[in-house]
C-alpha cells in the first residue's frame, strides 16, 4: 500500500508543480518578448533499507523554450523587436548584467533608456541616457540616435548604441526576475551581428489554447492522484479490518 501512496504523493506533486509552471506561463501571454518555463522531471532510484525496488520523480531545473515569439508591428519610434537570435542587455535590479527579448522601450523620468518591465537598456558604457529630443531612433545596429529639441531633422546625432548579445543557448540560464544570464558566469561579449528592428515587438511565446489544455491536462492528473491515495487508504482499511475479524 505504502508503494501506491508513494507513487500517488509523488505524482500529485509534481502535477501540481507543473501546473504552477503554466499558470505562470499564462499569466505572461501578453508579456513582451517573455520566455516559456518548462520543468524537466527525472526518475532516481530510492536508496536506503527495503527501498532498492523503489524509483521517486525529481524535478532537475527549469529550463526555458528560446522559440521566437511573433513579431507586431507598432509604429512606435522606441519599440524594437531582434531580427532573428539574439539578446538585449539591461541592468538586473541587483546591478547584473542580464538579457531579454523584451523590446517595448520607454524613457524613465531621469532620462535612461529602459524596458517596459523597468529595466535599465545597457549600451557601450552602461545604461543609456537619452535627453529631450525632438524626435529619436534606434538603428537596426541599436544605435540610438536623436535630433536635439529645437533642431530640424538635419541634425541627428548619435547617443550610444544598445548592447545586443548572442550566446550560445546552452550556456543562458533564466533566472527568477525573468532575465536569461550566463549559466557560468560573466557577461556576454556585444556581438555586432545581432540585428533589431524597429517600430515592433516581439510577442510572448506561449500559446494560449496550448496553456490552456495543459491546465486542463494538469488538473486531471492531480485529481486522479488524489483519488489513488483515497483507494490506498481505503484498501488500508479493509485489510485492517479482515485482520482484526481473522484474529
Amino acid at each position: 500500500m505504502d508503494r501506491m501512496v508513494y507513487l500517488a504523493m509523488t505524482g500529485a506533486k509534481h502535477a501540481f508543480e507543473a501546473q504552477r509552471v503554466n499558470n505562470h506561463n499564462l499569466a505572461n501571454v501578453n508579456t513582451p518578448g517573455f520566455r516559456a518555463d518548462l520543468e524537466s522531471l527525472q526518475s532516481r532510484p530510492m536508496s536506503g533499507p527495503g527501498h532498492p525496488a523503489r524509483v521517486y520523480s525529481e524535478a532537475v531545473g527549469m529550463g526555458a523554450d528560446l522559440s521566437q515569439g511573433p513579431l507586431v508591428s507598432t509604429g512606435r519610434e522606441l519599440d524594437v523587436a531582434i531580427k532573428g537570435e539574439g539578446w538585449i542587455a539591461v541592468q538586473a535590479a541587483d546591478g547584473t548584467e542580464g538579457y531579454t527579448r523584451r523590446g517595448d522601450l520607454q524613457i524613465s523620468t531621469g532620462g535612461l533608456l529602459e524596458t517596459g518591465d523597468g529595466r535599465l537598456v545597457l549600451g557601450e558604457a552602461g545604461p543609456v541616457a537619452v535627453p529631450p529630443a525632438e524626435k529619436i531612433e534606434i538603428g537596426e545596429d541599436g544605435t540610438v540616435s536623436i535630433v536635439p529639441l529645437g533642431q530640424d531633422e538635419t541634425a541627428i546625432a548619435a547617443l550610444d548604441r544598445i548592447k545586443l548579445v548572442n550566446p550560445p543557448p546552452e550556456q543562458l540560464q533564466k533566472g527568477e526576475d525573468g532575465l536569461f544570464r550566463l549559466a557560468e558566469g560573466g557577461v556576454a561579449a556585444a556581438d555586432a551581428g545581432v540585428r533589431v528592428v524597429s517600430g515592433a515587438r516581439e510577442g510572448s511565446n506561449v500559446n494560449a489554447v496550448d496553456a490552456l489544455v495543459n491546465m486542463i491536462d494538469h488538473s486531471r492528473s492531480y485529481e486522479t492522484y488524489v483519488k489513488l491515495m483515497q483507494s490506498a487508504r481505503e484498501n488500508d482499511e479493509t485489510a485492517q479490518r479482515l485482520l482484526r475479524g481473522g484474529g
